[in-house]
């Protein structure tokens, strides 16, 4: 069942929420460049890596190269939790989260997954109070 109802937005409109977006992310560009990135951009993969630290909890430690696959997967899984593609499920006894799925992504082209994780990144950083509404 699909959740979203499409309807063709007036051109108008889609600007303004693609330039809101584009403004909101810049924001959040600059706010991880300078805490994380000494002053560099961080790209998209650097970024969900932070989410997913931050969503682990256990702060900046060493993680082996498959707990980072695993922390960028628990970033995609809260990412997108608000959109009703996941649910949490529950924390194993090592202290890892982990997600059901709710319902399978659509098939996405690559500009269309790079929007759709940008917009759950800027909702990510509002509902964590880091940019503002």
């Amino acid at each position: 069942m699909n959740r979203f109802v499409y309807l063709q937005p007036n051109k108008k409109y889609q600007m303004a929420r693609d330039e809101k977006l584009k403004e909101d992310y810049e924001k959040i560009l600059e706010i991880l460049a300078t805490k994380f990135g000494d002053g560099e951009q961080l790209n998209l993969d650097a970024i969900i890596y932070l989410i997913g630290v931050q969503e682990l909890g256990k702060g900046a430690i060493e993680f082996k190269k498959d707990d980072k696959v695993n922390l960028m997967h628990i970033a995609i899984c809260r990412l997108l939790e608000p959109f009703g593609y996941y649910e949490f499920d529950f924390f194993d006894d090592d202290g890892w989260p982990h997600y059901k799925v709710l319902e399978e992504l659509p098939p996405l082209k690559s500009g269309e997954q790079t929007v759709l994780i940008k917009e759950a990144i800027v909702l990510y950083f509002k509902t964590q109070e880091l940019i503002p509404n």
